[in-house]
This record gives C-alpha cells, structure tokens and sequence, in this order.
C-alpha cells in the first residue's frame, strides 16, 4: 500500500495564520483524482514544529476524514520528546491513520543507543505502525543503518523516510533490514535512482503541485518502464530544484496557491512567503514541468 508517489503535504493557512481545512480538503480531494499513492500529513512539509498539538491532530484527522479508507494517510507523530510522541501516535491509532511517521528527534542529539530506546518506548507504548524518518540536515541527527536494522526487529517498526541524500543507504539499508522493510526516499531530485537501487517510492515535496506527473513516475519505476520514467524526471528535474530555492515549505506553498490548489501561500511565523527572485526561479519551473503556461 504504502509505495509508489505519496505526498508530504502541505498544510494551507489563511493570511492570518490559522489552518485553511477548506483548502485542506480540497487538496486530499485533489491527491484522490491524480492518483497519489498515499498522504504524508504534518511532517516537515506540513510545519509541524510550529502547530499546537490540538491543530496537528486536527489537520491529520481532517485528512483522514476526507481520504474515507480511498488513500492511506500516514500521520507525522515524531518529537524531540519521546512522551509527545507516544502521545501523538496514540491518538492517530485512535484515529485511523495507517502509519506514523516518526522523525528522529531534533535538538538533543541523542546517541545511537538513545535513538533505539526512543523507538523502542513508542513501540511498546502504542501498536501504531511507525516509519522512521531520518533527516539529519534539519534535525542534527543521523539514523545509522546498523541502528535502523536493530529497530526493524520491533514488530510496529514498517519502514523509513531515509533523507541524508546518500544513495548508498538503500544497499546498506536493505543489507541491515531485508526486503520487506519499505524504503522511502525524502529527497525528490533522487528518489528515481533510490527506487533503481531498490526503494519502494518517495515522500514528495514536489507531488504537492505535479500529483498525477509524480503518481506517473513512479507508476513506471516500481513497473520497470525505465525510459517513461527518466523522461518524466528530466520534465520535473528542475521543479524539484526550484522547489527548495527557500527554506521548504515556503516555496511550494507559494507553487499551490500559483495553481490554485490553495487558497494563501502564507507560511506560519518564523517563516515568510517567497520573495521576487524566488518567485521568479519557481514560475520559470512550473513552465518547464508544463504546469502553467508561459506568459
């Protein structure tokens, strides 16, 4: 279930800050009809660290509700604070969601040894399926793949969101973890060479705004139609970069409400929306991937 192209979500805000479930709805809505394969809401992309708890679990029921069993959702439930995540995923078990996706936490710089007892005590606390997500440029924490291999053995423990950027992690990975642990890449410009070397698909930024182009791509890797495949990332190559010409989210809030897929491209303090050169850089891309027209 969980493979192929699923989306990092954005999560919509009105000009004032608060959460646009308007927008919200629409954009499952719009996931539903390109052929998404699941959705990822409140992790990165979604500005978890900046929700309270009541409006995280909101925004993350709100999808549930709207996916009706149609798309799995995977419900970001990590924390720098091993009690907060067991709280979180406790409440998107009760809530439906398929899986958790559990980053690493961030600020502490735990050990190895403390990583594998952080996960060891969601597991044991909550029967949430749980994705670990490592994302060591935002968190200052690096999942090491002999630690990932010890933490495949805990029963809830599916798979990872694996974001260093290091390709060689998906050998190394499955070496440490076997073939039925789910290897996701978080990095859209590799995530077509991570699924050669054997991954099962990516967390996108850039699904966010090209669903049905990045549902397509991977449709065809994980089918082996390898020249189909290579021509759609040649398409969307340089979407992918001009998506991170800021810090992520804020350009690809700026890209959905560009196409209308949301109401606002606000961010929530203390992040700001795009500035001209960036708007520029990213309106160039969207041509390029034959999104909007030029002019």
């Amino acid at each position: 279930m969980l493979s192929g192209s699923i989306v990092a979500l954005v999560t919509p805000m009105t000009a004032q800050g608060e959460v646009d479930f308007t927008s919200l709805r629409r954009l499952v809505d719009y996931h539903l009809a390109c052929g998404t394969g699941a959705i990822a809401a409140m992790g990165t992309t979604g500005e978890s660290p900046t929700l309270a708890t009541d409006e995280h679990l909101e925004v993350v029921r709100a999808v549930v509700e709207q996916a009706e069993g149609r798309l799995p959702v995977i419900g970001g439930c990590g924390s720098n604070d091993t009690r907060q995540a067991i709280r979180l995923s406790r409440a998107m078990e009760e809530m439906g969601v398929t899986a958790g996706l559990s980053v690493t936490p961030y600020y502490n710089k735990p050990s190895q040894a403390a990583l594998r007892a952080h996960y060891t005590a969601i597991t044991e606390a909550s029967g949430l399926p749980q994705i670990l997500y490592n994302v060591p440029g935002r968190t200052g924490c690096d999942l090491l793949p002999d630690t990932v291999g010890r933490l495949a053995e805990l029963a809830p423990v599916i798979g990872i969101k694996e974001a260093s950027g290091r390709l060689e992690r998906v050998g190394q990975l499955k070496s440490c973890c076997g073939d039925d642990f789910l290897l996701l890449s978080g990095d859209d410009h590799l995530a077509l060479d991570f699924v050669r070397l054997g991954g099962h698909g990516v967390v996108s930024v850039t699904a966010n705004v090209a669903a049905a182009e990045m549902a397509a791509l991977f449709r065809a890797a994980l089918a082996g139609d390898w020249p189909v495949a290579e021509a759609l990332q040649r398409r969307l190559l340089p979407l992918h970069q001009a998506l991170f010409c800021d810090t992520n989210p804020i350009p690809v809030k700026w890209a959905c409400a560009e196409l209308g897929l949301i109401a606002s491209p606000m961010p929530r303090l203390p992040l700001i929306p795009l500035d001209a050169p960036g708007r520029k850089q990213l309106r160039e891309a969207l041509v390029k991937a034959e999104l909007i027209g030029r002019g």
